[in-house]
């Protein structure tokens, strides 16, 4: 699935960028018997509102239907990345050093499955977090979700 999301970023970035957006990430996925193609999008400001995605929606249905990179019948969604992004490329790891994330995990690290934590450094193998009281060294193999952290409280 991976070499068709690099496929679909590498045709539709330049025609969202020529538009005004950012494109966030692509992501191609097979949930229960029907398939979605989901475009995340970001704009300047900020707010991603409903004419945003239709207009990027719009501007990139023609090319991937010219592609055909999909065999599959599948959804389409253009969205805003929202609050919480998910953090799934390495660039996405880059553009977050120094912030607050969350980190869910496949199997407990100290009895814990999810930790909350400054993102210091990254390398193929690891993520290092600052917790509150300590540092950690997490395995990516281990990691099954990171997001962007917000404090819904506040």
């Amino acid at each position: 699935m991976a070499n068709i999301e690099e496929k679909i970023e590498n045709k539709v970035k330049p025609i969202i960028e020529d538009i005004g957006y950012k494109l966030y990430d692509v992501q191609y996925a097979k949930e229960g018997k029907d398939y979605f193609l989901r475009i995340f999008i970001e704009k300047e400001n900020g707010d991603i509102d409903l004419n945003d995605c239709e207009t990027v929606n719009n501007a990139i249905t023609d090319v991937l239907d010219e592609e055909d990179y999909i065999k599959e019948q599948y959804f389409l969604e253009v969205s805003s990345t929202g609050v919480e992004k998910i953090i799934r490329k390495e660039r996405h790891l880059e553009e977050n050093i120094g912030n607050i994330i969350t980190v869910k995990l496949f199997k407990p690290v100290d009895s814990v499955k999810e930790f909350i934590g400054k993102l210091i450094s990254f390398n193929d193998e690891v993520i290092n977090l600052e917790l509150e009281d300590a540092n950690i060294e997490i395995e990516r193999k281990n990691i099954s979700l990171i997001k962007k952290y917000y404090d819904w409280n506040n």
